[in-house]
């Protein structure tokens, strides 16, 4: 242990008694620290008055850490590591949306359904469940601790050094290759009006990139507000999707010659059309459509009050899940037969426009392209944190922990920024199918890093059974059996992934290749802290007293379990 003034025995020996989770008042204080002055006395010890001011002094010092930083006095310790809490529960609920609708549902559905039929709505379902889980899992280690570091710090603690920077790694790399995938897509959105198909591709890119950029330097709640707005358009359109398909569907208004119930599925080959494997090899995307709602881990870190927004807003989170991913799914096999749908092509512009509602394809592509900048402030505001949360364990140079006046990571955000043109360039340059293998890379990353995030939700548990850190009041249902449970399946998501040739092979083939990347990258960094110690805000800046009486009654409200 570090500590600030020469007594370093002393303060070890503070440390190891059995008193550290009980100095809960000054007179036990007082008691402790009179009692450590005359046994250091008697061993001839102190020997000045200035050494005894200075180790009482200490002594105290060591006192308000524990009752900040102590888990089982404050299982909520939010580390602030130089981070402003400015989103507000408005914003935070919208990432919380905004993480789950990506353009994998407003674009990418039409393929998927032309790939699974009907089906693609029981992968949705399957799929979201062990999602949420693995949110839950996050949102336990986050009532214990809230960090802008997220899975990376709580590798960190609970894994180790290693295990830690793996998971940063594989996090920035999967952050990396999705935002070069969005900024090519936002390109390509962009040249469907006429009017911007004189532009050249990579100037549309470089547009959007340094708008998006400029956002997440200026400060986070820009970003926060921006993202509300890009969350805010999404969900309005699924709404009304949701709502005039259903009037539809229950006015049985024919579309396209085709009268709209369960007949769609039952004479067209059923749920499976093509049989149960072309389903479960389809897991491997819908998991990467999913990719981002971890974020919202990352955010509680910047959060005004977590205790009280972040419950309710993961738990929400499988809602949303089944109303927007499962139940629209549903309702698009329940109004036109499942292969009218086609790939390149979003499946809400496929039925509007056989509704016969004039202008829907380009409203659609404000949707589609709104979910695109969506996915790539996301990731630009969670790579950077991410990125300098592996500078600050050491595991990444030390220029990455810099931080500008508006306290936003401006030199891990500036340097996520060029990996993304090099990427535009290489996007640019390289055919399609070594660019599909970089999609596949990036959901290793994605199901890497969803799998630390349920180890360290184990290792947490185990430390609360043991008694070392008391309840965060919004534990994980059925763990360790669900954690476990899910780890297994995101594993057999890889092996799926291995059997999807050439692609999916190839990914999983390149994975000696990533690791040999990952040692020389974790041999060469110096693997020490920086000098730069997250702070742990008091507990006066997160609420009020009467919100911590004791570690065994500090539980969430039950509404939010």
């Amino acid at each position: 242990m570090t500590h600030v003034y020469s007594n370093k025995l002393c303060a070890v020996y503070f440390y190891e008694t059995p008193y550290t989770s009980n100095l809960r008042h000054f007179d036990s204080a007082m008691t402790s620290l009179i009692l450590r002055l005359l046994l250091l006395h008697y061993r001839n010890k102190v020997r000045s008055i200035k050494y005894i001011a200075d180790f009482a002094l200490s002594v105290v010092m060591e006192i308000e850490i524990l009752d900040t930083k102590t888990s089982s006095s404050h299982p909520l310790q939010q580390t602030s590591e130089g981070y402003k809490q400015a989103l507000g529960k408005r914003q935070i609920q919208m990432i919380s949306i905004g993480g789950a609708i990506g353009t994998g549902l407003f674009l990418g559905a039409g393929s998927r359904l032309q790939a699974v039929g009907p089906s693609l709505a029981i992968v949705y379902l399957v799929c979201g469940i062990f999602s949420f889980l693995m949110l839950r899992a996050l949102g336990e280690l986050v009532m214990y601790r809230p960090t802008s570091g997220s899975f990376v710090s709580y590798a960190l603690e609970f894994l180790g050094p290693r295990a830690s920077y793996v998971a940063g790694a594989l996090s920035f790399f999967s952050w990396a290759m999705t935002g070069i995938v969005d900024i090519t897509a936002i390109a390509l959105y962009m040249h469907f009006w006429g009017v911007f198909a004189a532009v050249p591709q990579w100037v549309m890119a470089l547009m959007a990139l340094m708008v998006i950029t400029s956002m997440n330097l200026i400060g986070v709640k820009w970003f926060g507000e921006m993202e509300f707005w890009f969350s805010l358009i999404k969900v309005a359109a699924l709404l009304i999707f949701l709502v005039v398909g259903s009037a539809v569907l229950g006015l049985r208004v024919p579309i396209d010659g085709h009268t709209t119930g369960l007949q769609l599925i039952t004479e067209h080959g059923g749920l499976f059309p093509h049989g149960a494997l072309p389903a479960l090899a389809l897991m491997q995307g819908v998991v990467f459509a999913y990719f981002g709602i971890e974020m919202i881990g990352t955010a509680a870190g910047e959060c005004q009050n977590v205790r009280e927004i972040l419950p309710s807003a993961i738990n929400n989170v499988i809602w949303r899940i089944i109303i927007f991913y499962v139940g629209t799914v549903t309702l698009l096999v329940l109004l036109l037969p499942w292969s009218s749908y086609q790939a390149g092509i979003s499946p809400f512009v496929t039925f509007f426009s056989k509704l016969g509602v004039p202008g829907v394809d380009s409203l659609m592509n404000i949707v589609v392209l709104t979910a695109a900048l969506s996915s790539l402030n996301s990731g630009l505001y969670s790579t950077g944190r991410v990125l300098r949360a592996l500078a600050l364990n050491g595991s990444a140079p030390r220029y990455l922990t810099r931080m500008n006046k508006q306290s936003v990571p401006a030199a891990a955000i500036l340097t996520t920024v060029a990996i993304y043109l090099v990427g535009v360039g290489l996007n640019y340059l390289l055919p399609s199918q070594i660019f599909e293998i970089v999609l596949n890379m990036a959901s290793l990353g994605i199901i890497s890093t969803w799998c630390f995030i349920l180890l360290c939700q184990i290792k947490l548990r185990q430390a609360i059974k043991a008694g070392r850190i008391a309840p965060t009041g919004f534990a994980m249902p059925g763990a360790p059996f669900t954690s476990w449970l899910s780890i297994v399946f995101f594993l057999c998501i890889l092996l799926l992934m291995a059997l999807d040739y050439p692609t999916g092979t190839m990914s999983i083939a390149a994975i000696p290749l990533l690791a040999v990347v990952l040692l020389i990258g974790w041999k060469t960094s110096n693997q020490k802290p920086h000098d730069i110690v997250p702070q742990t805000l008091s507990s006066v800046e997160l609420t009020d007293d009467a919100d911590f009486p004791c570690a065994e009654n500090n539980q969430v409200s039950k509404e939010h379990i």
